[in-house]
């Protein structure tokens, strides 16, 4: 499965993404939860080692680890939202689940499109041929329209977010997030 879905985690909208990929869980594992990996796929790099109550503070809010159980489980809240990743044995490889509780359902296609571009760039990661992060958002649009036509959501707010990160407005990507 490529396309993320929408589902509801204790009455909140949730993201959740499945990958199989062909790398042993102990391998997935690193690239998850060891900084020096995420930064090369992850849209941010968490300084953690991961521990549980391990705080977690970067100029876009703060975080705690909740759940570690290496190779399999990662869980974290950051600025109120909660993350995680599951992974489990899948043949000679392994199945990766993301999840992520959002706060707004209508912002749920843009989060899910931004999350399909990062999760594009795992495997390639793992086969050591890096893809970068803007080559990887150059299906953003599309992606954000299917997401939002799927999940039944105004697509206005995201386009006015891709409509600023090309310059085309006078507002920044931000202004669009808040006006949403």
């Amino acid at each position: 499965m490529t396309d993320g879905s929408l589902e509801t985690i204790d009455g909140r909208p949730a993201l959740r993404f499945e990958r199989t990929l062909p790398y042993p869980v102990e391998r997935v594992w690193r690239a998850v939860s060891v900084p020096a990996e995420l930064e090369r796929w992850f849209p941010a790099a968490a300084e953690w080692t991961p521990a549980v109550g391990e705080i977690i503070e970067t100029a876009g809010g703060t975080g705690e680890v909740t759940e570690v159980d290496p190779p399999h489980r990662l869980a974290w809240t950051f600025a109120g939202q909660s993350y995680s990743f599951e992974l489990t044995p899948a043949g000679d490889g392994c199945r990766l689940v993301f999840t992520h509780v959002i706060d707004d359902r209508g912002l749920s296609a843009q989060t899910a499109a931004g999350w399909e571009a990062y999760l594009s760039r795992l495997e390639p990661h793992l086969a050591g041929e890096p893809v970068s992060e803007m080559d990887a958002h150059g299906q953003w649009e599309e992606a954000h329209e299917r997401y939002a036509e799927r999940f039944g959501v105004d697509p206005a707010p995201g386009r006015r977010f891709a409509a600023a990160l090309r310059g085309e407005s006078g507002d920044t990507p931000e202004d669009s997030e808040r006006d949403a």
